[in-house]
C-alpha cells in the first residue's frame, strides 16, 4: 500500500508542464524573437546606407517628413499599449465587459495609427519621395540633395511595421469577438495575454523606427 501511494505521489509531481497556455506563450515569443531579427537587419540595412551615404549624400530625415505628426502616432501607439494592459487587467479580474471596451479603444488606436500613416505617405509621395528617390520638382532644400536610397529605405522599414499593426489589428478584431461571445473568464483568458505580447512588440518596434529615422 505504501508503494502504491508513493507511485501515485510521483504521478502528480510529474504532471506535464506544457499546456495550450503555456505552449500558446511560447509560441509567440519564438516568433517575436524572429520578428526582431528581421526589424533589426532592416534597421542594420538603414544605418549602413546612410552611413555610406554621408553627411552631404544624406538629407536629414527631419527636413524630408517632419516630426510632428509621427510623434503624436507615437503617442497614439503607446496609449494603444495602456488600453492594452487595461483589457488584461479586467479580463482577470473577471469583467468581460470592461475588457471589450478597451480592446476596442486599443483597435481604434491601431487603425487612426494606420490612417496616419496613409496619410503620411500620401504627402511624402505627392512631394516627390519616390522608391525611385526624390526629384528636383519635389521636395526643396536639403531633401533635394539627399540620397536617392532614402525612399526605399524609409518605405521598406514603415512598410513593413505598418503590415504588422494591420495583422494587429486583425488579431485584436478576432480577440474582441471572442470576448462578445463569452470565450474568456478570469481563469481563462491566456489568448488575451498572448494578443497583447503582439502588440507591445509592435509598439516597441514603432519607437525604435522613429527613433532611427525620423529623430537620428
Amino acid at each position: 500500500m505504501e508503494h502504491a501511494t508513493t507511485l501515485d505521489h510521483t504521478e502528480d509531481v510529474y504532471e506535464p508542464s506544457l499546456t495550450p497556455d503555456s505552449l500558446g506563450k511560447l509560441g509567440m515569443w519564438v516568433f517575436l524573437v524572429g520578428d526582431t531579427m528581421s526589424f533589426g537587419a532592416l534597421l542594420a540595412a538603414y544605418a549602413a546606407v546612410r552611413a555610406g551615404a554621408g553627411a552631404v549624400g544624406w538629407a536629414p530625415p527631419s527636413e524630408i517628413l517632419g516630426i510632428e505628426l509621427t510623434a503624436f502616432m507615437t503617442f497614439l501607439l503607446i496609449c494603444s499599449s495602456v488600453t492594452m494592459v487595461k483589457a488584461l487587467e479586467s479580463i482577470q479580474d473577471g469583467n468581460v465587459a470592461r475588457m471589450c471596451d478597451f480592446l476596442g479603444l486599443t483597435i481604434l488606436g491601431g487603425v487612426i495609427f494606420l490612417g496616419l500613416q496613409a496619410y503620411e505617405w500620401y504627402h511624402l509621395i505627392h512631394h516627390g519621395l519616390t522608391l525611385t528617390g526624390i526629384p528636383e520638382h519635389g521636395l526643396s532644400g536639403a531633401a533635394i540633395g539627399g540620397s536617392n536610397l532614402f525612399g526605399p529605405t524609409f518605405y521598406a522599414i514603415t512598410g513593413f511595421h505598418g503590415l504588422h499593426v494591420t495583422g494587429g489589428v486583425i488579431y485584436l478584431i478576432v480577440i474582441l469577438r471572442n470576448g462578445w461571445s463569452g470565450r474568456y473568464t478570469a481563469d481563462f483568458n491566456h489568448e488575451v495575454e498572448i494578443v497583447g505580447l503582439y502588440w507591445h512588440f509592435v509598439d516597441l518596434i514603432w519607437i525604435m523606427v522613429f527613433t532611427f529615422i525620423y529623430l537620428l
